[in-house]
């Protein structure tokens, strides 16, 4: 069984590539994830954007791609 990793991807990157790897890693359209992201953002009043950011910090990039 290989162990799947969470990256930020350096392919499907619009601002840093959160949305892309967690696409990458779900194994589903990253903009699936964009659209639900904006979403949260307005109901939670911009709290999608502090998520954003930490996670920007937080994922390490893919290295080889």
């Amino acid at each position: 069984m290989v162990k799947k990793r969470l990256y930020r991807s350096r392919k499907e990157r619009v601002i840093g590539g959160v949305c892309g790897g967690l696409g990458e890693f779900f194994d589903i359209d990253p903009t699936i994830i964009r659209l639900l992201w904006a979403i949260i953002t307005i109901l939670s009043a911009g709290a999608g954007i502090v998520a954003y950011l930490l996670a920007w910090i937080i994922i390490p990039e893919k290295k080889n791609q």
